[in-house]
């Protein structure tokens, strides 16, 4: 099925090290969506891969016409990926879903459905499983007290009405969050449950030092309490302090003298840690600061397919 000027529908599909199995993504999914009779495009991103991803998809882009693909010039990450695949959609409706097969291509059509007879803005897929293990619980319960924003249910498998990604094309951001982002939003959202297949193909890209990046943007992203704590931490100390210095002026006074280091010891080791990790924190925040003043392009892209310059879309 050839794409249309405005399809129905844009599949975007960000692909890092998926040689293998990308190629059977590509015919499942759009298996699904014409058997369906639905209009649809899909965009593979390459980010970066080492591998032959980027032949996979030019193979596939000269086999089938419904493919518009971007190469990127280096990894810059799964969240540059999709927004440069959200940039290049062209369709009503845009599902972003991974290239692993694991997000359910025989959802879609009930995306749509919900879409449509239902007026909703934003399709969420919600994994069953979704923060079952203690980390991701303790994650998700940690955001949403710091931030306001609830992700417990949130994925980045999800059908975007076009004036939620134009809304989300407009957001300045260079630290970028795409659930945390789309559920900051607000829109009108639906749920839709499902399990998780299992990866058929390759492994995962997702390493628990990635999941821990991805944690700290979030918070970073959403709230300022943690700079709001160091300031409650600095009172705390200081009470503390005149409690205790108060209490050894009284003991000097009356002629106990304080015995021993370690009550001074452990006062500067708490001190001390406490000074190293306010100093952390004030450090992350202005990192952030400094990535959005330098203000770089998010990506940039090495080469485009199908060979049409009117589809490139400009670095941000």
């Amino acid at each position: 099925m050839a794409a249309t000027l405005s399809p129905a529908c844009s599949i975007v599909i960000p692909a890092h090290g998926e040689a293998v199995g990308l190629r059977h993504a590509i015919e499942t999914i759009s298996g699904v969506l014409t058997q369906q009779g639905i209009s649809f495009e899909m965009v593979l991103i390459d980010d970066g891969s080492t591998d032959s991803t980027w032949e996979v998809i030019a193979q596939a882009c000269t086999d089938y016409s419904f493919i518009r693909a971007a190469r990127l010039t280096r990894r810059f990450g799964k969240e540059v990926a999709m927004r440069a695949g959200l940039q290049m959609s062209r369709g009503r409706s845009v599902v972003v879903m991974d290239a692993d097969l694991q997000h359910p291509p025989a959802l879609i059509p009930e995306m749509l459905r919900l879409r449509e007879t239902g007026g909703f803005d934003v399709v969420e897929g919600v994994k069953h499983s979704q923060g079952s293990g203690l980390l991701r619980r303790l994650f998700f319960t940690l955001n949403s007290k710091l931030t306001g924003v609830n992700l417990r249910e949130a994925s980045d498998f999800k059908l975007l009405d076009r004036r939620v990604v134009d809304a989300y094309l407009a957001l300045p951001e260079r630290n970028l969050f795409f659930r945390g982002m789309i559920a900051w939003a607000s829109y009108k959202t639906a749920t839709l449950p499902f399990t998780p297949d299992e990866r058929q193909h390759g492994k995962t890209q997702w390493s628990f030092r990635n999941l821990a990046r991805l944690a700290l943007t979030s918070i970073t992203s959403f709230s300022s309490i943690p700079l709001h704590l160091i300031t409650t931490l600095g009172i705390v100390f200081i009470i503390a302090a005149l409690l205790l210095g108060g209490q050894t002026l009284y003991n000097k006074l009356s002629g106990n003298a304080v015995s021993g280091f370690t009550t001074v010891i452990l006062l500067l080791l708490i001190t001390g840690s406490v000074i190293m990790l306010a100093l952390g924190i004030i450090g992350e925040y202005l990192a952030r600061i400094y990535e959005e003043v330098k203000r770089r392009p998010q990506f940039f892209i090495q080469e485009t397919l199908p060979k049409d310059k009117e589809q490139e879309p400009p670095s941000l």
